[in-house]
C-alpha cells in the first residue's frame, strides 16, 4: 500500500502520463492517496513558509483540502461542462483524484529548510504543480491539444486567484487600522 503511494508520487514528480491514464490508480484507495498528497502539500508549504513567516500548519493542511476541491470543481466545470472535447466523459471523482496527484511536486517544499532556498523552491514547485495539472488535465479529459489543457488550467487558476484576492481584499476592510489624524 505504501509502495503504491510512493509510486504515485514518483510518477507525478516525473510528469508521467500513465499516472492519469491507467485506471489502477483510481481505485478505492485513490481518493485517500490524493487527499493525503494534498494535506502533505499544505503542510510542506507551511514548513517552508515558517522559515520566513509564522504559518499555522494545521490551517495549511485544511486550506490544501479546500484548494483541492476548488481546483477540481473549476477544471471539471470548464473542461467537462463548458469546453469538452468529443471524448471528454469523466466523472468528477476522477478529476478530484488527478488534481490531488498533480500536487505531489509540492512535497519538495519539505526540503526548503534554509531561508535562501524558500522562495526559489516555492516558485519551482508552483510551476511544477502547474505543469503537472496540465498533463493531468490533458490525460483525464482525453484532450487532443496541450494548448486546450493549458487554457483550462490557466482559466481555473485565474478564477481562483481572483476569488482569493477578492477574499483577502474584503478582509483588509475588516482590519482595525488606526489613523493618527
Amino acid at each position: 500500500m505504501f509502495g503504491e503511494f510512493l509510486n504515485i508520487i514518483a510518477k507525478s514528480l516525473k510528469l508521467e502520463k500513465s499516472l492519469y491514464r491507467e485506471n489502477k490508480f483510481y481505485g478505492e484507495a485513490g481518493i485517500y492517496f490524493a487527499g493525503l498528497i494534498m494535506i502533505l502539500d499544505g503542510v510542506a508549504g507551511a514548513v517552508a513558509a515558517n522559515t520566513i513567516i509564522k504559518t499555522a500548519i494545521g490551517v495549511s493542511g485544511l486550506t490544501a483540502i479546500l484548494t483541492w476541491l476548488v481546483w477540481a470543481i473549476f477544471i471539471f466545470v470548464i473542461g467537462v461542462k463548458i469546453f469538452p472535447d468529443k471524448e471528454t466523459k469523466v466523472p468528477f471523482k476522477k478529476i478530484l483524484i488527478a488534481v490531488g496527484y498533480a500536487h505531489a511536486p509540492g512535497l519538495v517544499r519539505f526540503f526548503a529548510v534554509t531561508p535562501e532556498f524558500v522562495i526559489p523552491i516555492i516558485f519551482l514547485t508552483q510551476f511544477w504543480i502547474f505543469a503537472s495539472l496540465i498533463v493531468a488535465t490533458k490525460q483525464i479529459l482525453n484532450l487532443k491539444s496541450n494548448f486546450k489543457a493549458f487554457g483550462i488550467v490557466f482559466l481555473s487558476f485565474l478564477i481562483i486567484a481572483f476569488l482569493s484576492l477578492s477574499f483577502v481584499m474584503s478582509r483588509m476592510d475588516a482590519l482595525p487600522i488606526s489613523s493618527y489624524s
